[in-house]
């Protein structure tokens, strides 16, 4: 027979492993918190005062925390203006794909697509304001990995134009312009929204989706 002891001793030691799990996904979570509350800062800052204009000085200042402190999680300005620009654009594609798995007709899977979205950009208005207007600063490198992420929502939303387009759903010419015209309509919601404002973030996702369907809806709306 086993002596207690012991049993504790073999209890604890089948139990590390699961420990150890739960201390590295805290520790994930941590540094996942930190990242976010950096970026949030300085989100704000570049919204207000532009990237040029904003010092990780005013950043670390305003975090309560020292400028070292933000490069253990950012290597410079650079990074942090790039993660704020791909944030708006990685949760659209994101979104876009789920809406491609759900089952159902392409009217259906566009509808979701464009509220999903509509609702993404304004709730992180400020990430996709900043990148509209900053994209200038961007390296070259990053630039290009976000046009890309961009390239790949647009011609996934134009597969689904096309495939309404077949099923007679839709009537557009040509699906890979109409998507561009598509995701410059929901982008530009960024730019005009405000909370508080004359509508609501209901209304404004709304509009949004009447709008598309407008575009895209064969003469006579037979389809509609």
């Amino acid at each position: 027979m086993h002596k207690l002891a012991d049993v504790i001793d073999i209890a604890d030691l089948m139990d590390k492993p699961r420990k150890k799990r739960a201390a590295s996904q805290l520790k994930d979570e941590i540094t996942a918190y930190k990242r976010r509350r950096i970026l949030e800062e300085a989100s704000h800052f570049f919204f207000l005062n532009g990237y040029e204009a904003t010092t990780l000085d005013s950043v670390a200042e305003q975090l309560n925390v020292t400028k070292p402190f933000i490069y253990s999680y950012y290597k410079n300005k650079g990074e942090l203006l790039y993660e704020i620009c791909q944030t708006g654009i990685q949760l659209s594609l994101t979104a876009l794909e789920e809406a491609l798995s759900v089952e159902g007709t392409a009217s259906e899977q566009l509808k979701i697509v464009v509220e999903r979205v509509a609702r993404i950009i304004i709730e992180n208005q400020r990430y996709v304001t900043v990148y509209l207007r900053e994209e200038k600063c961007l390296l070259p490198e990053d630039a290009r990995r976000i046009r890309d992420l961009r390239h790949t929502f647009d011609t996934k939303l134009a597969a689904l134009l096309e495939k309404g387009k077949r099923t007679g759903e839709f009537d557009v010419l040509h699906p890979s312009r109409t998507a561009i015209w598509v995701s410059g309509l929901l982008s530009w919601i960024a730019l005009w929204y405000h909370e508080g404002g004359r509508w609501s973030a209901t209304e404004v996702v709304m509009d949004a989706i009447t709008m598309v369907q407008k575009m895209v809806k064969p003469a006579g709306g037979a389809h509609a």
